[in-house]
């Protein structure tokens, strides 16, 4: 496999994981101080990594580029990482992964409208066997209370993974001349900067209760400290590397398997039902996986 392929596989993977915890810190944690606690995290663990390489702090850029950077992150994270843990909550691991399909197509629609990118024939095929595989092993979950949480949950889901996919893709240009580690440090600093700022301007008499709940709740940490390190330093790092070295549409079929590994690990450590129609969704993603990477 070539270096992106296992980046962007290896993102699937870390993000399974972390997805698995949020879930867990969920029932303690509301989405917006769940996702304040993980980028804060997120962002000391790469600044550690860019002082043990000796990266540079500062990349000289046009102010055109920083604003892009800035409209990323807003977008990204302040935006689309909240709505992935309300979706989280409302649906479950294993039926939120099937509102995850949105993303391939996403990614592949995005990169075809951004850059002219075309997959082979056969990149086609296996992407297409991926989401079938996705979209014929995600069923309905007992952890949905109500019909209004089903829709609202799977709305909030593929929104945030087709904001996501928008929000990477404006800036490959940039994170592929530059450090990555630097582009997630910025940010990721965005980010933090603009919910402190929405968090006392909209709750000034709450910030502690709408923010900075994930610091006050040492009890949550044993989950939320490795769902951070898994999800926000981890998979997204590998994400933006996946994206640096393969075409968009490529890269995405393999961030695609994430929900397969979802459905496994519900079933592993969540107690989810696997029934025959995931298994076969499983085989289906697996199949189309080896498709790809054979090309």
């Amino acid at each position: 496999m070539l270096l992106g392929d296992l980046f962007a596989v290896s993102s699937a993977l870390f993000w399974s994981f972390s997805v698995i915890l949020m879930r867990i810190a969920g029932y303690q944690i509301p989405p917006i101080p769940l996702t304040f606690f993980k980028n804060c995290i997120a962002i000391i663990c790469l600044v550690s990594v860019m002082l043990v390489l000796g990266e540079s702090f500062f990349i000289d850029l046009s102010r055109a580029d920083y604003l892009r950077l800035t409209f990323s992150a807003v977008i990204g994270i302040c935006f689309a990482d909240p709505m992935i843990a309300a979706a989280l909550n409302r649906l479950g691991a294993s039926l939120q992964a099937l509102a995850d399909c949105a993303y391939s197509p996403a990614i592949t629609c995005i990169g075809f409208l951004m850059f002219g990118e075309r997959l082979t024939n056969w990149e086609l095929i296996g992407g297409f066997l991926v989401v079938s595989g996705v979209f014929v092993g995600a069923t309905m979950t007992a952890e949905i209370k109500s019909s209004k949480d089903l829709m609202v949950g799977i709305l909030l889901a593929a929104s945030a993974h087709i904001i996501m996919a928008f929000s990477i893709l404006m800036v490959r240009d940039i994170y592929r001349d530059s450090s990555i580690f630097w582009v997630s440090s910025y940010r990721y600093l965005i980010a933090i900067i603009v919910m402190i700022l929405w968090a006392y301007i909209k709750h000034p008499h709450n910030v502690k209760e709408k923010l900075f709940l994930g610091f006050y709740r040492p009890d949550t940490w044993k989950m939320m400290i490795p769902m951070s390190v898994f999800g926000s330093f981890l998979a997204a790092t590998t994400w933006m590397a996946g994206f640096k070295y393969l075409e968009a549409g490529r890269a995405a079929i393999y961030n695609q398997l994430s929900t397969v590994f979802i459905i496994l690990l519900a079933y592993f450590l969540l107690k989810e039902q696997f029934t025959w129609r995931k298994a076969i969704g499983v085989i289906l993603a697996l199949i189309g996986a080896y498709i790809v990477a054979s090309q």
